[in-house]
């Protein structure tokens, strides 16, 4: 009731505002403002960073407009020609927007002007797109979300050159171009435009920021509630097949986005890769809005929400500012970025002044050609720039943060921290990956343990049009691709979405308070019928170990009997085991018929020569270690992704998969480390041979797990898990006859001495 009061207050704010705004605005207004071009422009000589970035968008412009107006009639998918044209002439047009304002050279308000008239005489003429693959299909695009793409950034190109053009030609553009295209993505598309999603922000946003340097009260509140739909308008059917329901209007549109696709914690639940896509349509609506509407106060909504959302993004990244490649997401995608070089200058602007975003800003060393990128680039200049401090963090799912979590546990060490990301949370709608309790583990910008993120080329046309490769499906999401177990070689909820869709993991403890132990624990109990996995990690700090050492206690109840694989994920060069195999060599069997198994070569398969198995390998000249209990009837097999992949769609990597037969109950026990380098200059190893890993189990039952570890030279660390309950609070107390320990809460770790 206090979110719809709040939309019932900001509806009527803003149409009264805009009935006295609409004939009387100036511009620019959306981004840039009058008074931000006037401080640009005057301070300009005295700030080179800025003028740096001035200078490169110039030459970038001027490259482009010298071909003269490019608007080809649409024909391909991401990355064919047509598609990349009209996406280069909407960035371009935004700069030469800003150019505009800010030299004060004519030729790039001609040359938009150019532009916009090719595409008024164009867009009368076209259908939907000719590529069907996707569920709303564009006019210019073959999806409507690079529609609202367009209209994003062409909103801010027409407000920088709105006083150019004059009066008619405006309204022949509004009439014939803005308009109806505004149209075509919202009432033409309600499956596209009426829905949670990062499609329908971008489409909120387009249609919103047009409107906004219309004076279009009407479509304006369309942008911020959605539309009202009929009963038989509200399913439709995504790229994926999966249906889609579509909310009814005052659960749709801008503030329907920001209720309901963030937790309060700010984490998208998409994850890292579609939350840095998402947050340019977040950011620069809510830029647009504070600059038209400040009185709203859109960057302090739910908590200063947006803020938020922009610091979770920059601490789900390694040492070199990558995202995480969480559920679908191509690997590389970084802060640096032109998402999150618009947003960490738009919330230094806006929001406080943090001069720890200065050091990201200055990592990135672009500035938005507006008054926020000058601002930044102004008090990087004046020497006022502090590190920023990535921390551990638990972040909450859900639009109400009860739908599971995330965790980042995290070693500070500068360039070579070790850092590890723990999903317990909700599936992530349908670019979710089948993956509960699956965790990904970092030395620095190493991957020690991976996830394999999406299987897709994005805008490379030669693999299925830029778009998601089928493996995506039958490989990437499926439960085998991640580290994490796999019950009866069959993925989570049966990689089905919507049967995982209504359910999320259970956090079981969190806490980081020490930085030398940091704890984080949960549960899943859905994922497979009768079966409750529960995964403990701990990330321990001692001068017992080179760097911080990785404890994994995954344990799992069931009613019936099961096969368990555990996967690892090591994907480099192995170097060393201490148990023997058979290598299949020119024999080599797939590991399975589907669920992803059928995309896997089982290259060697082996049994444990003891109770203790040790897997060894190498990555970026730095040696990596796994110590895992198993039992004789164990299998070990050495796995490599590439079977039943005739297009090569794949990566070629290696895993360690650990099989459990037959088992209603079982606890898997292991413990990652890195450890020493190598120089292929000097070629000398350093501490290839560390001291031993010795673990050990002292009690596994369904309330108590307690472990052992300890190496030769150090005394053992006892990790305690309550299996059964959660409380914080509560104190618990284990006699095992020669020993008694005691802790309080649901986990804890000392040192034995």
């Amino acid at each position: 009731m206090k979110v719809l009061t709040q939309h019932i207050a900001l509806h009527l704010f803003l149409w009264l505002g805009l009935a006295f705004s609409a004939w009387t605005q100036t511009h620019p207004n959306l981004i840039l403002t009058k008074s931000g071009i006037d401080q640009v422009r005057e301070q300009l000589d005295e700030v080179p960073l800025f003028t740096e970035s001035l200078k490169n968008a110039s030459e970038e412009v001027e490259s482009w407009m010298a071909k003269g107006p490019q608007v080809p009639v649409p024909k391909d998918m991401a990355g064919g020609y047509s598609h990349e044209v009209h996406k280069q002439n909407f960035f371009l047009a935004q700069k030469a927007g800003a150019l505009y304002q800010i030299k004060e050279d004519e030729k790039y308000a001609s040359f938009i002007k150019e532009l916009f008239m090719a595409y008024a005489e164009l867009f009368p003429t076209l259908g939907k797109h000719p590529a069907t693959r996707s569920y709303a299909r564009g006019k210019l695009f073959w999806q409507c979300l690079n529609d609202a793409n367009w209209l994003v950034y062409m909103s801010q190109a027409y407000d920088c050159v709105y006083e150019y053009l004059s009066p008619a030609e405006r309204e022949h553009l509004e009439k014939n171009l803005f308009g109806p295209y505004m149209d075509y993505i919202s009432v033409e598309n309600p499956q596209f435009f009426n829905r949670i999603h990062n499609h329908s922000t971008w489409g909120n946003a387009g249609v919103g920021m047009m409107a906004l340097v219309m004076g279009d009260e009407e479509r304006l509140q369309r942008a911020l509630y959605g539309l009202d739909l009929k009963t038989e308008e509200k399913e439709a059917v995504d790229n994926d097949g999966g249906l889609i329901q579509m909310p009814d209007q005052r659960t749709a549109g801008f503030f329907a986005q920001l209720d309901n696709a963030f937790s309060p914690d700010g984490y998208y639940t998409e994850g890292p890769y579609y939350q840095r896509y998402a947050m340019s349509p977040f950011i620069l609506f809510a830029q647009a809005l504070e600059n038209h509407k400040p009185e709203i106060e859109i960057f302090k909504y739910r908590g200063e929400l947006l803020k938020n959302a922009v610091y979770v993004l920059l601490n789900l990244t390694d040492s070199q500012g990558r995202f995480y490649p969480l559920n679908d997401a191509q690997k590389g995608m970084s802060y640096h970025s032109r998402e999150l070089i618009s947003a960490v200058d738009a919330v230094y602007y806006l929001c406080g002044r943090d001069k720890g975003l200065l050091s990201i800003a200055k990592e990135q060393n672009v500035f938005q050609l507006d008054q926020t990128g000058f601002q930044v680039a102004a008090d990087i200049s004046q020497g006022l720039t502090e590190p920023f401090a990535k921390i551990p963090m638990e972040l909450r799912d859900g639009a109400k943060g009860d739908e599971g979590a995330m965790a980042i546990l995290r070693a500070p060490g500068g360039d070579t921290d070790i850092s590890c990301l723990f999903k317990y949370s909700a599936q992530g709608m349908g670019h979710g990956h089948f993956d509960r309790l699956a965790y990904s583990l970092y030395d620095g910008s190493t991957e020690i343990l991976q996830d394999y993120g999406s299987a897709r080329w994005v805008n490379i046309d030669q693999k299925s049009g830029g778009g998601y490769l089928k493996e995506n499906k039958s490989w990437a999401k499926q439960s085998l691709a991640h580290n994490t177990i796999v019950v009866d070689q069959r993925s989570q909820f049966g990689g089905n979405t919507k049967k995982a869709n209504p359910f999320h993991a259970e956090p079981w403890y969190y806490n980081t308070s020490n930085p030398s132990v940091q704890l984080v624990s949960a549960k899943e109990s859905n994922a497979y019928k009768g079966v409750e996995l529960h995964r403990t990690l701990c990330l321990l700090t001692d001068e017992a170990f080179e760097k911080p050492l990785l404890i994994d206690v995954f344990r799992l109840q069931s009613e019936e009997s099961h096969q368990l694989d555990l996967p690892f994920h090591f994907q480099e060069q192995l170097i060393s085991t201490n148990f023997s195999y058979e290598n299949f060599g020119e024999k080599l069997e797939v590991l399975g018929e589907k669920q992803g198994y059928q995309h896997v070569w089982k290259e060697a398969e082996g049994n444990p020569d003891g109770n203790e198995v040790r897997l060894g390998w190498f990555a970026d000249n730095k040696f990596y270690e796994i110590t895992t209990l198993a039992d004789s009837s164990d299998k070990l097999i050495l796995a490599r992704t590439g079977a039943n992949d005739p297009n090569f769609n794949l990566r070629r990597d290696a895993f360690l998969v650990l099989r459990k037969e037959s088992k209603k109950d079982a606890i898997f026990v292991s413990t990652i480390r890195a450890h020493g380098s190598y120089s292929p200059v000097s070629e000398i190893p350093t501490n290839p041979y560390p001291d031993q890993i010795n673990l050990k189990i002292l009690l596994d039952q369904r309330d108590y797990s307690i472990i052992e570890i300890r190496t030769k030279n150090s005394s053992p660390f006892i990790l305690m898990i309550a299996n059964s309950s959660k409380d914080p609070k509560k104190k618990h107390q284990v006699d095992l006859g020669n020993k008694e320990f005691s802790w309080i809460g649901p986990v804890s770790l000392i040192k034995n001495q």
